[in-house]
Protein backbone atom coordinates (compact mmCIF):
# COMPACT_ATOMS: atom_id res chain seq x y z
CA UNK A 1 0.00 0.00 0.00
CA UNK A 2 1.10 3.30 -0.49
CA UNK A 3 2.79 5.05 2.34
CA UNK A 4 2.13 8.91 2.64
CA UNK A 5 5.16 10.71 4.59
CA UNK A 6 4.61 14.11 6.72
CA UNK A 7 6.60 16.25 8.29
CA UNK A 8 5.24 19.84 10.16
CA UNK A 9 5.12 21.63 6.79
CA UNK A 10 3.84 18.65 5.49
CA UNK A 11 7.22 17.90 3.56
CA UNK A 12 9.07 14.71 3.55
CA UNK A 13 11.44 13.61 5.94
CA UNK A 14 13.40 10.53 6.16
CA UNK A 15 13.81 8.39 9.52
CA UNK A 16 16.01 5.43 10.15
CA UNK A 17 15.61 2.81 12.96
CA UNK A 18 13.00 1.90 14.64
CA UNK A 19 12.18 0.68 17.75
CA UNK A 20 9.19 -1.52 18.77
CA UNK A 21 6.08 0.45 18.53
CA UNK A 22 4.22 1.33 22.04
CA UNK A 23 0.32 1.20 21.26
CA UNK A 24 -2.39 2.61 23.33
CA UNK A 25 -2.87 1.95 26.36
CA UNK A 26 -4.50 -1.35 27.09
CA UNK A 27 -3.68 -0.88 31.40
CA UNK A 28 -5.67 1.74 33.90
CA UNK A 29 -3.14 3.99 35.58
CA UNK A 30 -3.56 4.88 38.93
CA UNK A 31 -6.61 7.49 39.48
CA UNK A 32 -5.63 10.64 41.25
CA UNK A 33 -6.84 12.02 44.25
CA UNK A 34 -10.62 13.54 43.03
CA UNK A 35 -12.19 16.70 43.77
CA UNK A 36 -15.25 15.88 46.07
CA UNK A 37 -17.83 17.92 44.82
CA UNK A 38 -20.82 18.01 47.28
CA UNK A 39 -24.21 20.35 48.04
CA UNK A 40 -24.93 23.17 46.70
CA UNK A 41 -22.76 25.26 44.10
CA UNK A 42 -23.68 29.14 44.78
CA UNK A 43 -21.62 31.02 42.71
CA UNK A 44 -19.64 30.69 39.20
CA UNK A 45 -17.85 27.68 39.10
CA UNK A 46 -15.27 26.37 36.53
CA UNK A 47 -14.27 22.29 36.61
CA UNK A 48 -11.25 22.61 34.61
CA UNK A 49 -9.62 19.17 31.93
CA UNK A 50 -6.45 18.58 34.74
CA UNK A 51 -8.53 17.38 37.47
CA UNK A 52 -11.13 14.31 37.99
CA UNK A 53 -14.23 15.25 39.64
CA UNK A 54 -16.44 13.10 41.94
CA UNK A 55 -19.86 13.61 42.71
CA UNK A 56 -21.33 13.14 46.76
CA UNK A 57 -24.66 12.81 46.99
CA UNK A 58 -27.07 15.25 45.36
CA UNK A 59 -24.98 18.52 43.94
CA UNK A 60 -26.99 20.95 43.13
CA UNK A 61 -26.19 24.45 40.86
CA UNK A 62 -28.74 26.90 42.25
CA UNK A 63 -30.21 30.24 41.09
CA UNK A 64 -28.07 32.90 39.74
CA UNK A 65 -24.73 30.30 39.01
CA UNK A 66 -23.40 28.81 36.11
CA UNK A 67 -21.16 25.66 36.25
CA UNK A 68 -18.92 25.59 33.61
CA UNK A 69 -16.82 22.23 32.74
CA UNK A 70 -14.07 22.57 30.20
CA UNK A 71 -13.74 20.07 27.35
CA UNK A 72 -12.30 16.85 28.36
CA UNK A 73 -13.20 17.12 32.11
CA UNK A 74 -14.18 13.55 33.53
CA UNK A 75 -16.80 13.79 36.72
CA UNK A 76 -17.34 10.54 38.23
CA UNK A 77 -20.90 9.53 40.35
CA UNK A 78 -19.87 8.05 43.76
CA UNK A 79 -22.30 5.11 44.22
CA UNK A 80 -22.79 5.20 47.75
CA UNK A 81 -23.89 8.33 47.76
CA UNK A 82 -26.17 8.31 44.70
CA UNK A 83 -23.97 11.29 43.07
CA UNK A 84 -26.28 13.34 41.13
CA UNK A 85 -26.26 16.41 39.18
CA UNK A 86 -29.00 18.84 38.96
CA UNK A 87 -29.29 22.54 37.24
CA UNK A 88 -32.04 24.01 39.49
CA UNK A 89 -34.42 26.65 37.46
CA UNK A 90 -31.98 29.99 37.37
CA UNK A 91 -28.71 28.64 36.91
CA UNK A 92 -27.39 27.22 34.11
CA UNK A 93 -24.34 25.13 32.90
CA UNK A 94 -21.92 25.32 30.38
CA UNK A 95 -20.23 22.33 29.28
CA UNK A 96 -18.75 22.54 26.17
CA UNK A 97 -17.18 19.44 24.92
CA UNK A 98 -15.14 19.09 21.47
CA UNK A 99 -14.92 16.15 19.15
CA UNK A 100 -11.71 15.38 19.85
CA UNK A 101 -12.36 16.01 23.72
CA UNK A 102 -15.34 15.10 24.67
CA UNK A 103 -16.78 16.10 28.60
CA UNK A 104 -17.65 12.36 30.00
CA UNK A 105 -20.02 11.75 33.74
CA UNK A 106 -19.39 8.19 34.15
CA UNK A 107 -18.80 5.57 36.97
CA UNK A 108 -16.42 5.39 39.68
CA UNK A 109 -15.88 2.13 39.57
CA UNK A 110 -12.91 0.32 38.17
CA UNK A 111 -13.03 -0.90 34.77
CA UNK A 112 -14.82 -4.11 33.98
CA UNK A 113 -16.92 -3.32 37.65
CA UNK A 114 -19.26 -0.62 36.41
CA UNK A 115 -22.78 -1.48 36.07
CA UNK A 116 -26.01 0.36 35.01
CA UNK A 117 -27.15 2.94 37.84
CA UNK A 118 -23.83 3.00 39.18
CA UNK A 119 -24.50 6.70 40.44
CA UNK A 120 -27.62 8.87 40.01
CA UNK A 121 -27.69 11.44 36.26
CA UNK A 122 -27.95 14.84 35.03
CA UNK A 123 -31.00 16.68 35.53
CA UNK A 124 -31.87 20.15 34.24
CA UNK A 125 -34.97 21.83 35.60
CA UNK A 126 -36.07 25.12 33.72
CA UNK A 127 -38.79 27.90 33.31
CA UNK A 128 -40.44 26.46 30.00
CA UNK A 129 -44.38 25.80 30.14
CA UNK A 130 -45.28 22.02 31.40
CA UNK A 131 -48.56 20.72 32.36
CA UNK A 132 -48.92 19.43 35.53
CA UNK A 133 -51.50 21.52 37.78
CA UNK A 134 -50.60 23.78 40.46
CA UNK A 135 -51.36 22.61 43.69
CA UNK A 136 -52.56 24.10 47.38
CA UNK A 137 -48.68 25.59 48.53
CA UNK A 138 -46.60 24.20 45.75
CA UNK A 139 -47.64 26.37 42.40
CA UNK A 140 -44.45 23.76 40.06
CA UNK A 141 -44.01 20.72 40.39
CA UNK A 142 -40.92 18.85 41.83
CA UNK A 143 -38.72 16.92 39.34
CA UNK A 144 -39.16 13.05 39.43
CA UNK A 145 -39.10 11.73 42.51
CA UNK A 146 -38.73 14.88 44.23
CA UNK A 147 -35.08 15.06 45.79
CA UNK A 148 -35.47 18.29 48.17
CA UNK A 149 -37.93 20.03 48.95
CA UNK A 150 -37.38 22.93 46.48
CA UNK A 151 -36.18 21.30 43.12
CA UNK A 152 -38.92 22.33 40.95
CA UNK A 153 -39.78 22.79 37.32
CA UNK A 154 -41.30 24.89 34.91
CA UNK A 155 -42.56 28.01 34.27
CA UNK A 156 -44.02 30.62 31.39
CA UNK A 157 -40.98 31.49 29.31
CA UNK A 158 -40.48 28.70 26.23
CA UNK A 159 -37.23 30.32 25.93
CA UNK A 160 -35.60 30.02 29.02
CA UNK A 161 -31.67 28.92 28.94
CA UNK A 162 -30.10 26.44 31.40
CA UNK A 163 -26.86 26.95 29.20
CA UNK A 164 -24.99 24.20 27.02
CA UNK A 165 -24.45 20.68 26.88
CA UNK A 166 -22.31 19.89 23.83
CA UNK A 167 -20.07 16.68 23.26
CA UNK A 168 -21.22 15.26 26.46
CA UNK A 169 -20.71 11.51 27.45
CA UNK A 170 -23.60 10.31 30.16
CA UNK A 171 -22.34 6.76 31.21
CA UNK A 172 -23.73 4.35 33.84
CA UNK A 173 -26.60 6.22 35.54
CA UNK A 174 -30.22 5.46 36.91
CA UNK A 175 -29.14 4.57 40.14
CA UNK A 176 -32.31 4.26 42.22
CA UNK A 177 -32.82 6.76 45.05
CA UNK A 178 -36.39 5.06 46.48
CA UNK A 179 -37.48 1.47 45.36
CA UNK A 180 -38.32 1.18 41.57
CA UNK A 181 -37.63 5.39 41.25
CA UNK A 182 -34.59 5.68 39.36
CA UNK A 183 -32.72 8.82 38.06
CA UNK A 184 -32.55 9.04 34.42
CA UNK A 185 -29.53 9.28 32.14
CA UNK A 186 -30.64 12.92 30.99
CA UNK A 187 -33.60 14.87 32.71
CA UNK A 188 -34.55 17.60 31.33
CA UNK A 189 -37.97 19.44 32.91
CA UNK A 190 -39.15 22.04 32.06
CA UNK A 191 -35.89 23.32 30.04
CA UNK A 192 -36.52 26.23 27.39
CA UNK A 193 -35.37 26.84 24.42
CA UNK A 194 -32.43 29.03 24.59
CA UNK A 195 -30.97 25.72 26.15
CA UNK A 196 -28.49 24.05 23.38
CA UNK A 197 -28.02 20.10 23.51
CA UNK A 198 -26.34 18.90 20.91
CA UNK A 199 -23.53 15.65 20.65
CA UNK A 200 -25.15 13.62 23.98
CA UNK A 201 -24.41 10.14 24.35
CA UNK A 202 -26.13 8.50 26.96
CA UNK A 203 -24.91 4.58 28.03
CA UNK A 204 -25.85 2.10 30.12
CA UNK A 205 -28.61 3.89 31.83
CA UNK A 206 -31.02 2.30 34.30
CA UNK A 207 -33.67 3.73 33.79
CA UNK A 208 -34.91 5.85 30.61
CA UNK A 209 -31.75 7.15 28.74
CA UNK A 210 -33.29 10.55 27.90
CA UNK A 211 -36.76 11.96 29.29
CA UNK A 212 -38.55 15.27 28.87
CA UNK A 213 -40.88 16.82 30.82
CA UNK A 214 -42.34 19.77 29.85
CA UNK A 215 -40.20 22.23 28.28
CA UNK A 216 -39.39 23.29 24.66
CA UNK A 217 -35.94 22.53 24.25
CA UNK A 218 -34.32 21.59 21.07
CA UNK A 219 -31.84 18.77 20.19
CA UNK A 220 -29.21 17.22 17.62
CA UNK A 221 -27.13 14.44 17.63
CA UNK A 222 -28.52 11.98 20.98
CA UNK A 223 -27.13 8.86 21.30
CA UNK A 224 -28.86 5.97 23.98
CA UNK A 225 -26.91 2.78 24.16
CA UNK A 226 -27.84 -0.31 26.28
CA UNK A 227 -29.58 1.39 28.63
CA UNK A 228 -32.76 -0.30 30.86
CA UNK A 229 -35.95 1.32 30.08
CA UNK A 230 -37.49 3.68 27.16
CA UNK A 231 -35.10 5.86 24.95
CA UNK A 232 -37.12 8.90 24.30
CA UNK A 233 -39.40 8.83 27.43
CA UNK A 234 -41.72 12.67 26.78
CA UNK A 235 -44.01 13.37 28.95
CA UNK A 236 -46.31 16.44 30.97
CA UNK A 237 -46.57 19.21 27.38
CA UNK A 238 -42.83 18.44 25.96
CA UNK A 239 -42.84 20.49 22.85
CA UNK A 240 -39.33 20.23 21.79
CA UNK A 241 -37.62 18.84 18.32
CA UNK A 242 -35.73 16.43 17.96
CA UNK A 243 -32.89 15.77 15.07
CA UNK A 244 -30.80 12.53 14.15
CA UNK A 245 -31.07 10.32 17.37
CA UNK A 246 -29.38 6.84 17.61
CA UNK A 247 -30.44 3.89 19.99
CA UNK A 248 -28.94 0.44 19.71
CA UNK A 249 -29.89 -2.16 22.80
CA UNK A 250 -28.76 -5.16 24.07
CA UNK A 251 -31.41 -8.08 23.55
CA UNK A 252 -30.73 -9.99 26.64
CA UNK A 253 -31.82 -6.76 28.83
CA UNK A 254 -35.30 -4.74 29.63
CA UNK A 255 -37.17 -2.92 32.14
CA UNK A 256 -39.74 -4.97 34.16
CA UNK A 257 -41.56 -2.24 33.46
CA UNK A 258 -41.42 -2.80 29.99
CA UNK A 259 -39.08 -1.01 27.49
CA UNK A 260 -40.08 1.07 24.63
CA UNK A 261 -37.84 2.85 22.02
CA UNK A 262 -40.85 5.85 21.89
CA UNK A 263 -42.74 6.35 25.30
CA UNK A 264 -45.20 9.19 25.21
CA UNK A 265 -47.93 10.81 27.40
CA UNK A 266 -49.62 14.37 27.49
CA UNK A 267 -49.26 13.76 31.52
CA UNK A 268 -50.28 10.47 34.01
CA UNK A 269 -53.87 10.39 33.45
CA UNK A 270 -53.80 11.23 29.51
CA UNK A 271 -55.96 14.71 30.76
CA UNK A 272 -56.52 17.54 28.16
CA UNK A 273 -53.86 19.83 30.14
CA UNK A 274 -52.24 22.25 27.71
CA UNK A 275 -49.70 22.42 26.89
CA UNK A 276 -50.31 19.06 25.32
CA UNK A 277 -47.12 16.92 24.74
CA UNK A 278 -45.99 17.48 20.85
CA UNK A 279 -42.65 17.17 20.40
CA UNK A 280 -41.49 16.15 16.95
CA UNK A 281 -38.66 13.99 16.20
CA UNK A 282 -36.98 13.07 12.83
CA UNK A 283 -34.35 11.05 11.79
CA UNK A 284 -33.90 8.88 14.35
CA UNK A 285 -32.61 4.73 14.30
CA UNK A 286 -33.77 2.47 17.02
CA UNK A 287 -32.10 -0.91 16.95
CA UNK A 288 -32.52 -3.68 18.99
CA UNK A 289 -29.88 -6.23 18.35
CA UNK A 290 -30.74 -9.53 16.81
CA UNK A 291 -30.35 -12.16 19.90
CA UNK A 292 -29.13 -15.27 19.90
CA UNK A 293 -31.71 -16.75 21.97
CA UNK A 294 -34.87 -15.55 22.98
CA UNK A 295 -36.01 -11.60 23.20
CA UNK A 296 -35.63 -10.50 26.64
CA UNK A 297 -39.28 -10.65 27.04
CA UNK A 298 -39.59 -7.01 28.65
CA UNK A 299 -39.29 -5.58 25.47
CA UNK A 300 -42.50 -4.26 24.54
CA UNK A 301 -42.72 -1.54 21.43
CA UNK A 302 -40.82 0.41 18.97
CA UNK A 303 -42.92 3.24 19.56
CA UNK A 304 -45.92 3.23 22.71
CA UNK A 305 -48.17 6.95 21.96
CA UNK A 306 -50.87 7.00 25.06
CA UNK A 307 -52.22 8.87 27.23
CA UNK A 308 -53.51 12.20 24.87
CA UNK A 309 -50.04 12.44 23.58
CA UNK A 310 -49.55 14.14 19.88
CA UNK A 311 -45.86 12.79 19.47
CA UNK A 312 -44.97 13.10 16.27
CA UNK A 313 -42.09 10.99 14.49
CA UNK A 314 -40.75 11.65 10.87
CA UNK A 315 -38.26 10.16 8.48
CA UNK A 316 -37.16 7.73 11.17
CA UNK A 317 -36.05 3.15 11.05
CA UNK A 318 -37.13 1.00 13.84
CA UNK A 319 -36.36 -3.07 14.33
CA UNK A 320 -36.12 -5.75 16.58
CA UNK A 321 -38.91 -4.84 18.85
CA UNK A 322 -42.06 -6.87 19.06
CA UNK A 323 -44.42 -4.47 18.28
CA UNK A 324 -44.13 -1.51 15.96
CA UNK A 325 -46.16 0.82 16.94
CA UNK A 326 -49.20 0.79 19.94
CA UNK A 327 -51.60 3.44 19.21
CA UNK A 328 -52.95 3.11 22.85
CA UNK A 329 -56.37 4.99 23.83
CA UNK A 330 -59.42 7.30 22.21
CA UNK A 331 -57.53 9.95 22.70
CA UNK A 332 -53.88 9.11 21.21
CA UNK A 333 -55.95 8.11 18.25
CA UNK A 334 -57.99 10.87 17.88
CA UNK A 335 -54.88 13.19 17.81
CA UNK A 336 -53.84 10.29 15.04
CA UNK A 337 -57.18 11.21 13.06
CA UNK A 338 -57.48 14.82 13.26
CA UNK A 339 -53.72 15.07 12.13
CA UNK A 340 -52.09 16.43 15.60
CA UNK A 341 -50.00 13.73 16.01
CA UNK A 342 -48.14 12.88 12.35
CA UNK A 343 -46.05 9.55 12.05
CA UNK A 344 -44.60 9.79 8.29
CA UNK A 345 -42.39 8.15 6.21
CA UNK A 346 -40.78 6.03 8.99
CA UNK A 347 -39.46 2.52 8.38
CA UNK A 348 -40.83 -0.18 10.78
CA UNK A 349 -38.42 -2.86 9.21
CA UNK A 350 -38.71 -6.82 10.30
CA UNK A 351 -41.82 -7.06 12.17
CA UNK A 352 -44.66 -9.54 11.53
CA UNK A 353 -47.99 -8.07 9.91
CA UNK A 354 -49.96 -8.04 13.06
CA UNK A 355 -47.41 -6.59 15.00
CA UNK A 356 -46.07 -3.78 13.04
CA UNK A 357 -49.01 -1.43 13.98
CA UNK A 358 -51.58 -2.37 16.58
CA UNK A 359 -54.57 -0.46 19.32
CA UNK A 360 -55.84 -1.71 22.33
CA UNK A 361 -58.74 -4.60 22.93
CA UNK A 362 -61.70 -3.15 21.70
CA UNK A 363 -60.54 -0.37 19.58
CA UNK A 364 -61.61 -0.23 15.88
CA UNK A 365 -59.14 2.25 14.75
CA UNK A 366 -57.22 0.81 11.81
CA UNK A 367 -53.57 1.64 13.05
CA UNK A 368 -51.94 0.32 10.01
CA UNK A 369 -54.16 2.18 7.54
CA UNK A 370 -52.69 4.85 9.12
CA UNK A 371 -49.45 4.47 8.79
CA UNK A 372 -50.11 3.52 5.35
CA UNK A 373 -51.78 6.42 4.33
CA UNK A 374 -48.83 8.52 5.68
CA UNK A 375 -45.80 7.19 3.45
CA UNK A 376 -44.48 4.68 6.29
CA UNK A 377 -42.95 1.43 4.80
CA UNK A 378 -44.00 -1.41 6.63
CA UNK A 379 -43.01 -4.30 4.47
CA UNK A 380 -39.12 -3.92 4.43
CA UNK A 381 -36.99 -6.59 6.13
CA UNK A 382 -34.05 -5.74 8.26
CA UNK A 383 -31.77 -7.31 5.73
CA UNK A 384 -34.18 -5.06 3.02
CA UNK A 385 -31.98 -1.71 4.73
CA UNK A 386 -28.04 -2.38 3.61
CA UNK A 387 -27.11 -1.79 6.97
CA UNK A 388 -23.69 -1.83 7.90
CA UNK A 389 -22.13 -4.93 8.60
CA UNK A 390 -21.17 -3.71 11.94
CA UNK A 391 -24.49 -1.49 12.84
CA UNK A 392 -25.49 -4.25 15.70
CA UNK A 393 -22.26 -4.71 17.00
CA UNK A 394 -22.84 -4.08 20.77
CA UNK A 395 -19.25 -2.87 21.34
CA UNK A 396 -17.75 -1.14 18.25
CA UNK A 397 -20.15 -0.46 16.57
CA UNK A 398 -20.60 1.14 12.99
CA UNK A 399 -23.67 2.79 11.67
CA UNK A 400 -23.75 4.65 8.57
CA UNK A 401 -25.50 2.22 6.00
CA UNK A 402 -24.39 0.72 2.63
CA UNK A 403 -23.83 3.40 0.14
CA UNK A 404 -26.84 1.22 -1.61
CA UNK A 405 -29.53 1.37 1.64
CA UNK A 406 -33.49 2.34 0.49
CA UNK A 407 -32.92 4.27 3.76
CA UNK A 408 -30.57 7.02 1.47
CA UNK A 409 -33.66 8.62 -0.24
CA UNK A 410 -37.47 8.50 0.84
CA UNK A 411 -37.60 11.19 3.72
CA UNK A 412 -40.19 13.98 3.88
CA UNK A 413 -40.47 17.29 5.71
CA UNK A 414 -44.13 18.18 5.23
CA UNK A 415 -46.61 18.98 8.10
CA UNK A 416 -45.21 19.35 11.74
CA UNK A 417 -41.68 18.27 9.68
CA UNK A 418 -41.25 21.61 7.55
CA UNK A 419 -40.27 23.53 10.86
CA UNK A 420 -37.33 25.78 10.03
CA UNK A 421 -35.19 23.37 12.72
CA UNK A 422 -35.16 20.99 10.64
CA UNK A 423 -32.22 19.67 7.72
CA UNK A 424 -34.33 18.73 5.17
CA UNK A 425 -31.94 15.52 4.34
CA UNK A 426 -32.84 12.69 1.51
CA UNK A 427 -32.29 9.74 3.85
CA UNK A 428 -34.23 7.97 6.38
CA UNK A 429 -32.74 7.14 9.98
CA UNK A 430 -29.53 8.88 12.02
CA UNK A 431 -27.20 8.38 9.22
CA UNK A 432 -26.89 9.02 5.83
CA UNK A 433 -25.22 5.86 3.75
CA UNK A 434 -21.98 5.76 2.69
CA UNK A 435 -20.41 7.87 0.08
CA UNK A 436 -22.98 10.52 0.61
CA UNK A 437 -22.58 14.02 0.08
CA UNK A 438 -23.89 17.45 1.27
CA UNK A 439 -24.37 18.28 4.20
CA UNK A 440 -25.17 15.88 7.85
CA UNK A 441 -23.86 13.15 5.58
CA UNK A 442 -20.54 12.10 7.61
CA UNK A 443 -20.81 9.74 10.51
CA UNK A 444 -21.37 12.21 13.50
CA UNK A 445 -21.26 9.80 16.34
CA UNK A 446 -17.40 9.40 15.03
CA UNK A 447 -14.54 9.96 17.48
CA UNK A 448 -16.07 11.25 20.79
CA UNK A 449 -18.74 8.66 21.34
CA UNK A 450 -17.87 5.45 23.03
CA UNK A 451 -19.47 1.99 22.63
CA UNK A 452 -17.24 0.13 25.08
CA UNK A 453 -16.78 2.64 28.26
CA UNK A 454 -16.67 -0.97 30.92
CA UNK A 455 -12.99 -1.07 29.89
CA UNK A 456 -12.27 2.25 29.26
CA UNK A 457 -9.60 3.95 31.79
CA UNK A 458 -10.85 7.27 32.92
CA UNK A 459 -7.84 7.64 35.50
CA UNK A 460 -5.97 10.11 33.19
CA UNK A 461 -7.59 13.81 34.10
CA UNK A 462 -7.98 15.05 29.97
CA UNK A 463 -8.20 12.19 28.72
CA UNK A 464 -11.77 11.16 27.35
CA UNK A 465 -11.69 9.54 23.73
CA UNK A 466 -12.25 6.29 22.82
CA UNK A 467 -9.23 4.38 22.59
CA UNK A 468 -10.72 2.08 20.04
CA UNK A 469 -12.03 2.99 16.84
CA UNK A 470 -16.04 3.87 16.05
CA UNK A 471 -15.52 2.34 12.84
CA UNK A 472 -12.30 0.95 11.92
CA UNK A 473 -11.20 3.01 9.45
CA UNK A 474 -8.03 3.78 11.39
CA UNK A 475 -5.45 1.15 12.60
CA UNK A 476 -2.04 0.18 13.73
CA UNK A 477 -1.64 3.97 15.50
CA UNK A 478 2.13 4.11 16.74
CA UNK A 479 4.63 6.76 17.58
CA UNK A 480 8.58 5.32 16.33
CA UNK A 481 10.69 4.75 17.92
CA UNK A 482 8.91 5.22 21.62
CA UNK A 483 10.59 6.21 23.70
CA UNK A 484 12.50 8.75 21.74
CA UNK A 485 15.20 10.62 21.91
CA UNK A 486 15.42 12.73 18.57
CA UNK A 487 13.19 12.62 15.71
CA UNK A 488 9.96 10.36 15.89
CA UNK A 489 7.17 9.51 13.67
CA UNK A 490 3.16 8.88 14.32
CA UNK A 491 2.21 6.13 12.14
CA UNK A 492 -1.37 4.45 11.38
CA UNK A 493 -3.65 2.89 8.32
CA UNK A 494 -6.57 4.14 6.60
CA UNK A 495 -9.00 2.09 5.71
CA UNK A 496 -10.22 5.09 3.45
CA UNK A 497 -8.95 8.51 2.23
CA UNK A 498 -10.08 11.02 5.29
CA UNK A 499 -9.22 14.61 5.82
CA UNK A 500 -7.63 14.03 9.38
CA UNK A 501 -6.70 16.68 12.20
CA UNK A 502 -3.35 15.23 14.37
CA UNK A 503 -2.71 17.00 17.51
CA UNK A 504 -0.27 16.22 20.71
CA UNK A 505 -1.81 16.57 23.92
CA UNK A 506 -0.33 16.63 27.42
CA UNK A 507 -1.30 14.12 29.57
CA UNK A 508 -3.78 16.93 31.20
CA UNK A 509 -5.25 17.00 27.37
CA UNK A 510 -3.78 20.57 27.21
CA UNK A 511 -3.27 20.78 23.24
CA UNK A 512 0.85 21.48 22.45
CA UNK A 513 1.22 20.90 19.15
CA UNK A 514 -0.87 20.63 16.20
CA UNK A 515 0.93 18.19 13.78
CA UNK A 516 -1.67 18.49 10.87
CA UNK A 517 -4.80 20.70 10.93
CA UNK A 518 -7.72 19.42 8.35
CA UNK A 519 -5.67 17.81 5.81
CA UNK A 520 -6.42 15.44 3.06
CA UNK A 521 -5.02 11.77 3.59
CA UNK A 522 -5.03 9.33 1.16
CA UNK A 523 -5.73 5.45 2.03
CA UNK A 524 -3.23 3.47 2.67
CA UNK A 525 -0.10 3.75 5.56
CA UNK A 526 0.50 7.19 6.84
CA UNK A 527 3.81 9.01 8.51
CA UNK A 528 3.63 11.81 10.35
CA UNK A 529 6.76 13.67 11.86
CA UNK A 530 6.16 14.74 15.47
CA UNK A 531 7.95 18.00 16.78
CA UNK A 532 11.33 17.83 17.40
CA UNK A 533 11.02 20.66 20.44
CA UNK A 534 9.07 18.34 22.80
CA UNK A 535 10.29 18.57 26.44
CA UNK A 536 11.31 14.97 28.08
CA UNK A 537 7.62 13.92 29.56
CA UNK A 538 4.45 11.76 28.90
CA UNK A 539 2.38 12.54 25.67
CA UNK A 540 -0.65 11.62 23.69
CA UNK A 541 -0.68 11.86 19.86
CA UNK A 542 -4.08 11.68 18.59
CA UNK A 543 -5.79 11.40 15.07
CA UNK A 544 -9.41 12.60 14.66
CA UNK A 545 -11.31 12.14 11.56
CA UNK A 546 -14.77 12.51 10.20
CA UNK A 547 -15.01 8.79 11.47
CA UNK A 548 -12.90 8.09 14.33
CA UNK A 549 -10.78 9.47 17.33
CA UNK A 550 -7.80 7.82 18.44
CA UNK A 551 -4.65 8.18 20.66
CA UNK A 552 -1.92 6.48 21.53
CA UNK A 553 0.78 7.75 24.46
CA UNK A 554 4.23 8.14 23.77
CA UNK A 555 7.49 9.44 26.00
CA UNK A 556 10.10 11.55 25.02
CA UNK A 557 13.77 11.39 26.77
CA UNK A 558 16.05 14.06 26.73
Amino acid sequence: MKKTVLSLALAAAAVTGALTPLRAQTSCSVAPAPVEVSGSITSNTTWTADRVYLLKGFVFVESGATLTIQPGTIIKGDKASKGTLTIKQGAKIEARGTAARPIVFTSNQAPGERDRGDWGGLILAGRAPQNIPAAPGQPLPKLEGGLTPDTYFGGTDPNDNSGTLQYVRIEFPGIAFTTDNEINGLTLAGVGAGTTIDYIQVSYSGDDSFEWFGGTVNARYLVAFRGTDDEWDTDNGFAGKVQFGLSLRDPNLADVSGSNGFESDNDANGSANGPQTAAVFSNISNFIAPATGTLNNNYKRAMHLRRNSALSIYNSVVAGYPVGLLLDGTAAEGNAAGGALQLRHNVFAGFADSKVATVVTGSTFDAKKFLTDNGNDLISSVADLNLATENFNLTNPFFQPKASSKLGAGAGFTGKAADAFFDRVSYRGAFAPEGATGPNTGNWAAGWTNFNPQLTCYNSPGVTTATKSASGQLRQLAVVPNPSTGPAELRFSLRRAATATVQVLDLTGRPIATVLASGKLSAGDQALRLPDGLQAGVYLATVTTSETSQSVRFVVVK
